[in-house]
This record gives C-alpha cells, structure tokens and sequence, in this order.
C-alpha cells in the first residue's frame, strides 16, 4: 500500500485553459486498460522538457528533444503505457515517427509538433498500429477536466494515480496550475523512470519555461530515489498556455516569476513525493535531510549514498535502529576531507550520534520508536559550512523483489 497517499479526486483539479486531454485504451500490452493519451494544446503554448541523463535513453526521448529543438510549436503530445519503446533501435525510432505522423494528419499539424511519450516494457517492439488506431478514441475523448483520467491513462506499476492542483495569484490574476505523474520502481535522480506533466494558464516567455522546467526538476523530480537505477524514459514537461490575465512573465528574477515558480514548485514536489510514496513495495516515507555541508553538491551526495544504500533501506523496512549503516553512508558518500568527528545524526527529534559517535543519552527504544513510523526524517550535520539539502525516498521491502521479479510476466 503506498504510505499516506490517496487517490487524485476529479473534483481537485484545476482545468487548464487552452488544454484538452483525452484518454482511450489501445490494448498496447493488455486489454481493458486505459493506456493511451492525449494532450491537446491550443495555439500560443509555450512548452519545454527536461528528460533522462541515461545515455540509453528511449525512441520517444529523442525524438521528443529532436521536435522541441525544431523550433516549431508544439500542439500535441501522446503517452502510451504498457511499452518504453527503448532499446528498439532504427525500428523503434521509426514506429515513435509513424505515430507522430499519425497524430499530426488527425490535428492537421506537422509531424514535428506532436511530443510522444511511452513507459512500460523495455526491448519490445511498440505496437504504433495499436496506438494509432486508438488515437481517434482519444481526441474524440477530449476534455479540460480530464487531469484526472490521465493520471490513471499514464500508469504501469504505480498503485494509484498521481495528480494535484494549486492557483496563485500573479499579477492581478488568478493562475491554476495542474500536474500529474507516473512512476512506482526504477526511480533515482537524474529523473526517474517517471513521466510528469505540469501545466499552467501562466503567461510565461518561451525561455523563462525552459528554465522553469530545470529548475522545477531539479527541486522535484531529481530530488527522489526508490532503487536507485536511473531509467531510459524519463520525461517532465512544462507547458504554459498563456491564457491567463496578466502582463507576460519574462524573468523568473520578478515577484511574478517567484510566485509562479514557488506555486510550480509545491505541486511538482507533490507529483515527485507521491511517485516515493507509492514506491514499489514501500512502507515508509523517509526524508533525508543533509545540513551544514560546504556546498550543496556535497549535501546532495551524502543524502543519496544514504537513501541509496540497500542496507539503510531494508534497516528502515523492518524498524531497526542499525544506525551505523547511515553513519557508513555518509562516510563514503565522497567528501574526501570529511571530519566525522565534526558529524551529528538525528531521527527526527531523537539525537542518536554526537560528534562522530553514539549520543550517551540516546537510547534504543527511541531508535526504534521513530522507526516504527510510517514518515520519517534522517538529518545529518556533517559541521562543514551552511548548505543544506534533502532528499526523498523509502524503505525497501519483500514486496519490492516480488514485484520486479514478476514485472513481465
């Protein structure tokens, strides 16, 4: 079961104006399942992408950069479950085309304006006629409210569907902002093997939402870890619609560009926490949270070394204080002048090492108490300087083997 999260409600979510999304089920890998969507964007949406660092990415990650650098507008994008069209070379490259080409004649829009997105199966042929054929189901399908079928349209392992919505107020006007995601195994920085979509009515420059979508990633999406292996697919878009009421935002430096970004932000942690959260076989939610580093790259590494480690993850799983494998982690996450005995660790409010060592007053019971929780916050004072930065991820379990072992079958 995922831990504290629950299933996005219809009601919740924000319509974007100028965005219509459709979802129908093209039996891409099993029947009866919605497995094909649509984002239909009207004209004057500025759109950017921000994709996976993994050399090996997948056909639709490339040819999604390939029509974002082309210049032209962007008016559509399609998602398809059930197959990650990676690892299929020339031919994979080619069935990502045919569906571009295939969206495009029923928008009466060039090929070079569709973004296709897949997640699923890696190393198997995808099924475009499938896809294809599907398409007219789900343009006819389309609808401003339908944030909420999407979620669900773009799931492979995830438990529940990922979706949430906030408004801001940006100069004079009422701005919504929804997003959703996917993603439950295969999860670490550099994205994950997740997809997320936000959008907002903002008016925003072309260049100020590219930024955004850095900058929105690296806050979110590059801030969580569930195993620990960066996948082939990952993808998180931006799309402003500018159709909002407001003087056009040019710099993210104006109160405008912070509103919008902060507002952006809080929802794509959501989206980002929530694919933690629903973790393949997770039990626990756990914060890492790295203070007093010389510099943020230096936080960054002693969290993941912790919330990559196996052994920390499985100590998590079954409530045990085996504290020493966090202080391993942090020994080699790769700060050669490190002083340990400059290193303080909690467990949220439980002081458990002090100056490199045990705390005198820490008692095992306390260890165990916060354990037991199903949230938990790790923080580490490694006595360097004044970065900080956290890290979001969870606990590793039976169920996480089960599910992985099972995936193709």
């Amino acid at each position: 079961m995922p831990v504290n999260l629950v299933a996005s409600v219809a009601a919740d979510l924000h319509p974007i104006a100028g965005v219509r999304i459709g979802v129908a089920e093209a039996g891409v890998r099993k029947a009866n399942r919605k497995d094909l969507t649509v984002f239909l964007l009207d004209e004057g949406a500025s759109v950017a992408g921000v994709f996976t660092q993994n050399r090996f990415c997948a056909a639709p990650v490339q040819i999604s950069r390939e029509h974002l650098s082309s210049g032209q507008p962007i008016r559509a994008m399609v998602i398809n479950t059930g197959n990650a069209n990676a690892g299929t070379g020339a031919d994979g490259l080619a069935r990502a085309r045919s569906t571009c080409i295939a969206l495009a004649r029923q928008l009466s829009v060039a090929p070079e304006q569709i973004l296709p997105f897949s997640t699923g199966v890696i190393m198997e042929p995808l099924p475009n006629d499938r896809i294809e054929a599907g398409l007219p189901a789900a343009i006819a399908d389309a609808q401003p409210g339908h944030w909420a079928r999407a979620a669900e349209g773009i799931m492979t392992t995830d438990t529940l569907p990922k979706a949430f919505s906030a408004q801001a107020q940006i100069g004079g006007a009422t701005v919504s902002i929804t997003g959703i995601s996917k993603g439950a195994g295969m999860i670490r920085p550099n994205m994950a093997t997740m997809l997320g979509f936000l959008a907002t009515d903002a008016c925003v420059s072309p260049a100020v939402v590219q930024q955004l979508a850095r900058e929105l990633a690296d806050g979110s999406f590059n801030r969580v870890t569930i195993d620990g292996d960066t996948s082939t697919n990952d993808s998180f878009v931006v799309v402003a619609t500018n159709k909002a009421a407001h003087a056009p935002i040019t710099t993210l430096d104006s109160a405008e560009g912070q509103a919008l970004k902060a507002a952006m932000l809080a929802v794509s942690q959501k989206l980002a926490q929530a694919i933690v959260r629903d973790g393949e076989g997770a039990t626990k939610f756990i914060t890492v949270r790295v203070e007093g580093g010389k510099t943020g790259d230096e936080c960054r590494k002693v969290a993941y070394a912790i919330a990559h480690s196996p052994l920390v993850k499985t100590a998590f799983f079954a409530s045990d204080p085996n504290l020493g494998r966090i202080l391993a982690a942090v020994g080699y996450a790769g700060i050669d002048d490190l002083d340990q005995t400059a290193i303080d660790l909690y467990l949220d409010d439980v002081h458990v090492a002090v100056q490199g060592g045990r705390n005198p007053a820490y008692r095992e019971e306390d260890g165990q108490r916060v354990m037991k929780q199903a949230e938990i916050t790790v923080r580490v004072l490694l006595g360097r300087g004044d970065a900080a930065d956290t890290v979001w991820t969870c606990d590793f379990s039976h169920e996480y083997v089960t599910i992985n072992a099972d995936y193709r079958s």
